[in-house]
């Protein structure tokens, strides 16, 4: 069995990150890019968890804190159920960062500290690099720059892997077939490219958890098992159409 684990490569930027962490980043990235926020929110809210709980959903903090970012119930974040749910304490985290002033332009520790009021205000500048070269890559302005080596499991539901999709994008057409799913996208081209590299790029860091065996979106296929060699070029172009299979 080989180790498992996703990486960024965003220029000269090697961001590394283990199976859970890589969840969590990408789908920090989904709720922000349903949300219609931009990349630099996905950066801010990924050096965040990495300071607060090295991007780990884990259920135990000082005093009351709990989940991704180390959120207080006792502070207003929600219940300790709520904590512990990632879209609710990532909604909540946005929630709190859409009311920072200027926080577009703010440096990113700058921004962070105003949302968690921390005792240790400029620990998540470290941070800062990598969470960079992530939001970069999963949000799809670095296409193809995202990838997971992973040993393939077991097959599972590809109605499972498409209801997670909707889950994390929102409101998007997600269509079945077989073994297959395809979600295409609509609109100006550069936004089309956008979108769908940050659909495939969370579809494979999900793609241990979700049985996903293969990605296909442009000229470009992910394949569970080929993780080395990341990205292939796909002799089929899909420039507007992200391709999943679990089979």
């Amino acid at each position: 069995m080989r180790s498992e684990f996703c990486q960024a490569q965003v220029g000269a930027v090697r961001a590394q990150v283990d199976l859970e962490q890589a969840q969590w980043a990408t789908l920090m990235a989904a709720i922000a890019q349903r949300r219609g926020l931009p990349p630099r929110a996905t950066t801010i809210a990924i050096a965040t968890a990495f300071q607060e709980s090295k991007l780990r959903n884990i259920d135990f903090g000082d005093r009351d804190s709990l989940g991704l970012f180390q959120q207080r119930p006792s502070q207003g974040w929600g219940t300790a159920e709520q904590v512990l749910d990632p879209y609710h304490s990532i909604g909540a985290f946005y929630d709190g960062l859409v009311k920072v002033k200027d926080y577009e332009t703010l440096q990113i520790t700058d921004a962070a500290q105003r949302v968690q009021r921390s005792a240790f205000p400029r620990a998540y500048a470290q941070h800062e690099e990598g969470a960079r070269a992530l939001a970069s890559a999963l949000r799809g302005y670095s296409p193809a720059a995202f990838t997971c080596q992973i040993n393939p499991g077991n097959v599972r539901s590809i109605q499972r892997a498409a209801d997670d999709v909707l889950a994390a994008f929102g409101d998007i057409d997600v269509q079945v077939l077989g073994d297959d799913a395809s979600y295409r996208l609509t609109g100006p081209s550069a936004d089309i490219e956008a979108r769908g590299w940050g659909v495939a790029h969370y579809l494979v860091g999900h793609a241990a958890d979700l049985g996903i065996s293969r990605v296909t979106f442009d000229d470009r296929t992910w394949t569970a098992g080929d993780s080395d060699d990341g990205w292939q070029p796909s002799p089929t172009r899909r420039d507007d159409t992200v391709i999943f299979s679990t089979n």
